[in-house]
């Protein structure tokens, strides 16, 4: 008899060890795989001061003719007044990094001195979130207030993609407010709204971004862990009895 339990209390500590191996194998791959999907600053190519690189497109969401007319804005705003406008879409950011955060870090990677930051502005988006970030250089400031700046990313940007992620009107729309601003004409202001009907955002908050299907896995492994051992046991109690 003694024997008999020894083996029924050896299988279920075997039981038991399996399927905490399992959970704790899946919680391993959970936390690889998020960072593995996610862009940091480090992750994007190098541009210095003078580049004639305006767009990094790592989102993919821009059409080749957007990017092409974009790209002749900025390349003609740079040669006539000097100052250079980048935009970057990236289409998830690392954990905790908010849009504003990764566009701050990312342009003191590009330009780490005032002298090189002077005339720049970068411009970024998290297509996961829509949610953007804006930096601008000092001298920048000048002709492009704060206010104006926050205005570009918050509205002239957001406005198209609440109507439908329109990224390529959205870009092309700030592009030419920047260069309007930067030449030194009067701002074209933001986007005006005609429909004041109140049209569902299309924003995905941080929990809608996971399904939930991994969470839904480790929990049944947990329960699996805890019942199938115990049931196990009086299994084996049935059968000695």
């Amino acid at each position: 008899m003694q024997q008999f339990l020894y083996r029924i209390y050896s299988g279920r500590k075997y039981l038991q060890q399996l399927f905490l191996s399992l959970v704790l194998m899946l919680l391993a791959m959970q936390s690889f795989a998020t960072p593995a999907n996610a862009t940091g600053v480090y992750d994007i190519p190098s541009v210095v001061a003078g580049e004639k690189t305006w767009i990094l497109d790592q989102a993919e969401v821009l059409s080749r003719i957007s990017e092409g007319q974009i790209n002749n804005i900025l390349d003609n705003l740079a040669k006539q007044t000097g100052n250079e406008v980048r935009f970057v879409t990236i289409h998830r950011l690392d954990y905790e990094e908010t849009a504003q955060s990764f566009t701050d870090r990312l342009f003191e990677k590009w330009f780490p001195t005032p002298e090189t930051q002077a005339n720049q502005i970068l411009l970024a988006i998290d297509t996961v979130t829509n949610t953007t970030g804006i930096r601008t250089g000092e001298k920048v400031k000048s002709l492009m207030s704060d206010e104006i700046a926050q205005s570009v990313a918050q509205e002239t940007v957001l406005v198209p993609l609440r109507q439908g992620d329109k990224y390529n009107q959205a870009f092309i729309d700030a592009s030419d407010r920047i260069s309007a601003v930067l030449s030194g004409k009067p701002d074209p202001g933001a986007p005006v709204v005609i429909n004041n009907e109140q049209v569902e955002s299309t924003f995905k908050k941080a929990e809608e971004t996971d399904t939930g299907g991994s969470t839904v896995w480790v929990i049944g492994l947990l329960i699996a862990a805890t019942v199938i051992p115990m049931a196990t046991y009086y299994w084996y109690q049935s059968m000695g009895s």
